[in-house]
């Protein structure tokens, strides 16, 4: 097994190399890039991309310099510009510097706020784990027991009825879920029961410790079950269809031959075998809902977590915030893969990938 997670942790390499390199290379085909926005902000046209739709000034693509006979700023003030940034090098010479200090977690410091960015993400952090963890927690806990009660019941009215709820789940957007918890819930136009913004209140720092447990949940409350929706719906199938195919199988009716409990069989038997393919989407589901799913909930419920701060750096072009971010973001995810297939091993242990390998 050790030789197995040597592999995989060489292979992060390439992989996460290969990340940064696609994408390093399409931010050079993109128009916009922070010195034509600072240029907008100068000449008060509010965004670069006025000018794009307007027809008017020529972009550069990247950072280079193709928009300076178009501008009424002098060239020594560009060139400047350029420096700072570090566009007059050329995009390989850039490319391997930002790469050789992402290796020494070197993240640099965003364009636009004067922070580092790893203190930018630190910052924005507690909104994302709160949703993330929280999310992902609640999806597990109510999916895995519910998928097995469907798998043993299956065809029976609750199988039936549940089904039909989750198909609802399912099919309802997050955010148009959060919009109506809102509504309800939150002061839209009916119940005042929850806050609508923030993770706290205003006095917080005054109240006891169980004050502040319950006060965080009383604020986490909505944005959470509006991220939880669509991954509860998906789980809870994945995880019925899973168990009925390993009911049907061979060694379950050879285990109730032999006299064992129905309870023993289910979680002696079938739980081991049934929840790998459960496991194997939890990396995704986790990243997903961690990082790249809850713009819309930020949006909606005023949190300002890594999901907004991730937009607004891609508009913005804070070229250090999107690739740190990327960079940081994409080990994580290679190492919840490999962490994930550790899962696999203590679940199953007949499952050997070394002698795969």
């Amino acid at each position: 097994m050790g030789a197995y997670i040597l592999r995989r942790l060489l292979l992060v390499i390439p992989t996460l190399f290969g990340i940064m390199v696609i994408n390093f290379a399409l931010v050079q085909f993109v128009p916009g890039g922070p010195i034509e926005q600072i240029i907008a902000q100068m000449e008060g046209g509010g965004d670069v991309f006025e000018g794009i739709a307007g027809g008017g000034s020529e972009v550069s693509q990247g950072g280079d310099s193709d928009y300076i006979g178009a501008r009424g700023l002098p060239p020594e003030f560009i060139a400047e510009l350029e420096r700072e940034f570090g566009f007059d090098k050329p995009p390989l010479e850039r490319f391997l510097t930002m790469m050789w200090n992402y290796m020494r977690f070197d993240f640099g410091e965003s364009y636009f706020r004067s922070i580092s960015v790893v203190d930018l993400v630190l910052e924005k952090m507690p909104v994302s784990i709160t949703l993330g963890l929280w999310s992902t927690l609640l999806a597990y806990l109510i999916s895995i027991p519910l998928g097995i009660r469907k798998a043993v019941r299956d065809g029976s009215s609750f199988d039936t009825w549940t089904s039909g709820a989750i198909i609802v789940g399912y099919a309802i957007p997050g955010f148009l879920f959060a919009i109506l918890l809102i509504v309800l819930f939150a002061g839209g136009s009916y119940w005042r029961i929850f806050p609508l913004r923030g993770l706290t209140s205003d006095n917080w720092e005054s109240l006891s410790l169980i004050g502040k447990a319950l006060d965080y949940l009383w604020h986490i409350a909505l944005p959470v079950l509006a991220s939880t929706i669509s991954a509860f719906a998906t789980l809870t199938l994945l995880t019925k269809n899973s168990f009925l195919d390993e009911i049907k199988k061979q060694y379950v009716m050879t285990a109730r031959a032999k006299g064992l409990t129905e309870r023993r069989v289910l979680y002696g038997h079938v739980f081991r075998n049934a929840m790998l393919i459960v496991i194997s989407g939890f990396p995704a589901l986790f990243i997903g809902v961690f990082f790249g799913g809850s713009l819309i909930i930020e949006t909606l419920f005023s949190l300002d977590g890594l999901g907004r701060l991730g937009f607004e750096a891609t508009v913005a072009r804070d070229y250090p915030v999107v690739f740190g971010t990327l960079f940081a973001f994409s080990l994580l995810g290679l190492i919840v893969g490999i962490v994930t297939d550790l899962t696999y091993v203590l679940i199953d242990p007949r499952i050997d990938f070394e002698r795969r390998g």
